[in-house]
This record gives structure tokens, sequence and C-alpha cells, in this order.
């Protein structure tokens, strides 16, 4: 693992580290966010005990794209963790897939889903995430 300098935080570079390695989870404590970059395969799929988790996800307009994002939304799910998932990508894509958890997932796994699918750039983004943060 290599320690990156940046000018607001600190960065590490690990490339194939797992979520659920046993070392990462003392060394983590003492961060407000810490965030993993990987493409998303359910049956490898691994989460940090005991934290909430923020997952991201660009859906394209195929099949395989919106099976995988379902997938992802009905793991988080059946894993009892406190997660937040927001969708960018193909706006009817997102849309598919937040109707298909709303009807088999139910409210509170699309109470944690943010469609920001609709908005053109980062900072809309960005305000939606913010203004969540503001109502807890």
């Amino acid at each position: 693992m290599h320690t990156l300098p940046q000018t607001y935080c600190e960065a590490w570079y690990a490339p194939g580290v797992r979520a659920d390695e046993p070392a990462l989870s003392g060394m983590v404590g003492g961060y407000d966010d810490v965030i993993f970059d990987s493409e998303w395969d359910c049956a490898d799929l691994a989460l940090l005990p005991d934290v909430a988790h923020t997952v991201v996800m660009e859906i394209r307009p195929t099949d395989e794209s919106m099976r995988k994002a379902y997938a992802v939304f009905k793991t988080l799910a059946r894993s009892g963790v406190a997660f937040q998932a927001g969708l960018l990508g193909d706006r009817l894509a997102c849309d598919h897939v937040q109707a298909a958890g709303r009807h088999f997932l139910g409210r509170e796994v699309v109470h944690a889903i943010f469609n920001v699918a609709n908005e053109n750039d980062a900072f809309a983004a960005l305000a939606v995430r913010m203004a969540d943060e503001e109502r807890a």
C-alpha cells in the first residue's frame, strides 16, 4: 500500500485490497471516508463491517448493466448494512433499476437510492448528496 499526499486529504493506492481485509478495519478508524473504486461483482462484494456504505454506480442502457446494478442493491439490502446508493448514467436505465428496487426490494431500499441520472453535471449530484446529509 502506498500513501499519496493530497491537498485536503490523504489517499492510499492499494490495488487489489478488499474492504473485508482484516488489517484494514483497524487502519480506517481514523478516517471520515474510505473510497473503493472498483468494478462490482456481487459474488466478490466485500463490505467493511459496522460502517455506513455509499455506492455510486454508472448504469448503461444494457440489460447486463441494469441486472448488475439491481444485483448490487439486492446484495446490499440483504446484507443488513446501512447504505446509500447513487445512480448515474443513462436516465431510462437508472429509472428502470430504481423501479425494480421499489417493486422487489421495498421502500427502505428505494429511499436509500438517489438517482442523479437526470442531472447533467457533477455539481448537481453533489448538491443532491449534500442536501441529504443536511436532513440527517
